[in-house]
């Protein structure tokens, strides 16, 4: 989850599904086809069948969705995911989508993904997966933490779109309607959108220098710079020179910047704390800074973070 947070592998084959017949014209969008146990669709979840599982992958080009995967005969702890998963997206406001589906009612959705086992989440994208399977079924602040480290990379990027709502939209009161996205960001997020990297940390560190406060333009430089770093490195290159030299704070930062960007939090923050806790001077000094800068493109209030800066602090003192 290229060099960039997420990649984009492919198309899923959906050869296995073409046999399906096609919904009545009276089908709802996604499908309902889900089974009794499958959560049911609100404003920005629903259940997923065989026949709405294209519909899914439609939307998936608009913004990012959250497939999960779950069997409430095998694994009454998967369906529980499917849950949360959904009460996490309802937060977002359209950011994202969560489409679950339940593999005992359709197993060719199952087949079709190679779904190995349950319980699942899959990122989808530009109709493919953009992470790897997220497999287990964390806690809900856990997956708030993943959705919210989701959802700073893409704004890192540029990706604003939002789902329209398929179901009622839960009341908010009177100012409770979606929030239009800042104008104060509209320039770095079209220059991330243009691939124009430089300008788009040029144009987040206008908004940091003119208010050190405001944590999203902090959270957008920090991913922007991790993504002007990162820019044309090969990864094996780069993984090679890092275990070949594993006191060079420079080959360990890069490493760390790409696995950031590839979704493995916990692995770039452990990279620099141990290199924190062997180098001494200038060098742990570059290797602590670095790892600030991290900790902000993943947020200070991530757990991942907290638990890093526990860590960060047990290998300075």
């Amino acid at each position: 989850m290229t060099q960039q947070p997420f990649s984009r592998p492919g198309a899923i084959d959906l050869s296995a599904l073409k046999r399906t017949a096609a919904p009545p014209p009276s089908a709802a969008p996604g499908g309902g086809g889900g089974g009794a146990a499958a959560p049911g669709g609100s404003a920005y979840s629903l259940p997923v069948d065989e026949q709405g599982f294209q519909s899914v992958l439609e939307a998936s080009m608009t913004a990012p969705v959250v497939l999960v995967f779950h069997s409430p005969s095998r694994s009454p702890e998967s369906s529980q995911l499917a849950q949360d998963v959904s009460t996490v997206a309802e937060e977002y406001d359209g950011r994202f989508l969560a489409a679950t589906v339940d593999i005992d009612a359709n197993p060719q959705i199952a087949a079709a993904m190679q779904i190995p086992q349950v319980p699942l989440m899959l990122v989808l994208l530009d109709g493919r997966p953009v992470t790897q399977p997220i497999p287990g079924a964390p806690p809900i602040e856990d997956i708030r933490a993943l959705f919210n480290q989701l959802a700073q990379q893409l704004t890192a990027q540029g990706i604003t779109t939002r789902h329209q709502p398929r179901g009622p939209v839960p009341t908010l009161g009177a100012e409770g309607e979606e929030p239009e996205v800042d104008p104060r960001y509209a320039a770095a997020q079209d220059a991330l959108g243009e691939g124009d990297i430089d300008k788009a940390v040029a144009e987040y560190q206008k908004l940091v220098d003119t208010n050190p406060a405001d944590a999203e333009a902090v959270a957008g430089l920090a991913m922007a710079k991790v993504l002007q770093r990162t820019q044309g490195v090969d990864l094996n290159a780069a993984r090679q020179a890092a275990a070949d030299n594993p006191d060079d704070v420079d080959a360990q930062t890069l490493v760390a910047d790409l696995d950031l960007l590839g979704g493995h939090v916990e692995d770039a923050f452990g990279r620099l704390i141990r290199l924190v806790a062997r180098t001494s001077d200038d060098d742990r000094a570059k290797a602590r800074d670095h790892l600030l800068g991290l900790f902000a493109a993943v947020g200070n209030d991530d757990p991942r973070v907290l638990a890093g800066r526990r860590d960060l602090a047990s290998a300075l003192f």
